[in-house]
């Protein structure tokens, strides 16, 4: 007796769910935050963001490390936002991960270590020079959010920095990641059922 082919694929989240699932906790924080201010707002994001986790994980059975990483950053950071009743927590995660990301890509970089094809590797099929190229890309629009982050921060209003952090970050990243395929088409692997 052979094993149902459909029984072997992992399960995995329909699109909604997965846009629920990434975004959904940004939308809790965003109409939290507006009725409720940025302390209870982080409160129910960081809710959101274990509910979130907590369903795809009963879903696919797995979670990705960088989620996990996440996840730590947002509790540990807001955390301290809403025990210390302090916004500027919240606010300098964005910062603080966007720094460590940009200086642990650089610093891959220098020791030939393309640590974004161990992340996006499976779902990206590029020769190792397009992920060097990418790689330094990614490092610096990285620091370059962060650099962004600050001066919204620092020179805006709290409500004015969330929809910074829910709208403009999600949008500059998927244009950022737009404007890389013309360079992840010039170092595509040749599919498989391609000579060469």
């Amino acid at each position: 007796m052979t094993a149902d082919p459909a029984s072997s694929t992992p399960p995995k989240l329909s699109p909604n769910a997965k846009f629920a699932v990434d975004f959904g906790p940004l939308l809790v924080f965003l109409v939290a935050n507006s009725k409720l201010g940025i302390r209870w707002g982080t409160a129910a994001f960081m809710v959101a963001m274990v509910l979130a986790i907590a369903y795809s994980w009963h879903v696919e059975r797995k979670v990705s490390p960088m989620t996990w990483v996440m996840l730590g950053f947002v509790l540990v950071f807001g955390g301290l936002t809403v025990w210390l009743d302090s916004d500027l927590f919240i606010k300098v995660k964005v910062t603080v991960i966007e720094v460590l990301i940009g200086l642990a890509l650089l610093i891959g970089l220098a020791f030939d270590k393309l640590l974004v094809k161990h992340l996006l590797g499976t779902s990206l099929a590029i020769d190792d020079a397009g992920w060097r190229k990418f790689t330094l890309r990614f490092a610096l629009f990285s620091l370059a959010l962060a650099l962004a982050n600050e001066l919204v921060r620092t020179q805006l209003t709290t409500d004015q920095w969330v929809w910074f952090k829910v709208g403009g970050l999600p949008v500059a990243t998927i244009v950022f990641m737009l404007t890389q395929m013309a360079l992840f088409k010039r170092h595509a692997l040749p599919s498989s059922g391609e000579k060469g």
